[in-house]
């Protein structure tokens, strides 16, 4: 088992002092989420050695990349880690093939490589690539990212979407330990985020290395993300398993109109007819939107908090679909008087309902109550 990568740094700023203390998992995507400027692109160059925090130790893959104590501070460069910004940032000089070529020089002197099983070696005109020891091929990466017919552009000639995706390959070619990406959707448009997640789903599943994903939107983390950390004033309000964390309802940030819970779970049954896909999981059964889902898909569902209504006895004669039993784990303000987000636990899974302070006062809900959740509302995330 690999050993977790360890953040613990303070350093004051003008807006606010960053102080955290997080022991992230070594494999899957950590999305670092929270408002603008609360800290999350400065725990980042902290990680990358941009930043050096008056305190601090970083260790990534048992690593020490920093320890104030012991003296140790490796500098940027001696760091093997990918970092993707909001702008590709690739060189204009050079073609997609040459900005690749670079990374491969660079990973020469960087130590990397561990966890990652990416070759190196230097790159032909056809894209196929010539290798520099076992793991996996650089032609695979190329194919993973679907960038091999673009290696003779220059990047002025991509799309953003092209851009971004030859950004994480010149990231990943360096065989980083952990990869860290700032918000590497927030400058392109609608169509081309659609276009970049599906790759970086695809390099979350098929790759080991761990990532380190700063973001403010919320359907990006409920796409990709296994852990979360939350953040506010440099602070970490929160870390720990995705599904987890956001059914927590003791986090501010969470209370809003975008609070949902996350479900797992594998698609049961196609209804061909009524054109819908029943997902299974821990706790019971949603019927959703089928969208081409095949039966026995792993697949994760987003319930919004507040498209879920409480009832005592289950429901006769309703439009709604989506019944299921539940037990009240807890009770909490969702941000106006008039509000309350109710936990709700079904089977091992865990579910928010946003309704009234005068329901909860009429249902005379408690925790430990039987209930039983509709969900007017689901949707398939990715």
């Amino acid at each position: 088992m690999k050993e977790p990568i360890v953040i613990r740094a303070a350093l004051a700023r003008a807006g606010f002092t960053l102080d955290v203390d997080l022991a992230l998992p070594p494999r899957g995507i950590t999305a670092v989420f929270g408002p603008s400027g609360c800290g999350k692109t400065t725990l980042l160059r902290c990680v990358a050695g941009l930043e050096h925090p008056h305190a601090a130790h970083i260790a990534v893959q048992g690593q020490v990349w920093q320890d104030s104590a012991a003296g140790v501070f490796l500098p940027p460069w001696q760091r093997p880690l990918g970092y993707v910004f909001q702008e590709a940032s690739l060189f204009d000089h050079l073609d997609v093939r040459g900005n690749l070529e670079f990374a491969l020089k660079r990973r020469q002197g960087n130590g990397g490589g561990a966890g990652t099983g990416l070759r190196s070696g230097s790159i032909d005109r056809t894209g196929t690539g010539t290798d520099a020891g076992g793991g996996f091929e650089l032609p695979a990466l190329l194919s993973m990212l679907d960038i091999g017919h673009l290696l003779a552009r220059r990047p002025h000639q991509l799309s953003g979407g092209e851009r971004q995706r030859v950004a994480i390959a010149r990231a990943l070619a360096t065989q980083p330990r952990i990869l860290l990406l700032d918000e590497p959707l927030a400058a392109v448009d609608v169509a081309r985020r659609q276009e970049i997640l599906p790759w970086l789903e695809r390099l979350r599943d098929e790759l080991h290395v761990p990532m380190l994903y700063v973001t403010h939107a919320a359907d990006e983390v409920a796409r990709l993300a296994s852990h979360l950390v939350l953040m506010e004033s440099g602070r970490c309000l929160a870390a720990g398993p995705l599904a987890e964390t956001l059914a927590r309802v003791d986090l501010p940030l969470l209370a809003g109109d975008e609070a949902a819970a996350l479900l797992e779970g594998e698609v049961e049954e196609i209804d061909a007819h009524w054109h819908l896909a029943q997902v299974m999981f821990s706790g019971g059964s949603l019927w959703i939107a089928d969208s081409g889902l095949d039966a026995g898909r792993v697949v994760r569902v987003r319930v919004l908090a507040r498209d879920v209504s409480i009832v005592r006895e289950p429901p006769h004669g309703s439009s709604i679909q989506n019944v299921l039993p539940c037990q009240v784990r807890a009770i909490a303000p969702a941000g106006h008087p008039s509000q309350l987000t109710v936990q709700l636990a079904c089977g091992a899974s865990l579910l928010l309902a946003r309704v009234t302070a005068r329901a909860v006062h009429q249902l005379q809900l408690a925790v430990g109550d039987r209930v039983w959740a509709q969900v007017k509302s689901a949707a398939l995330v990715g």
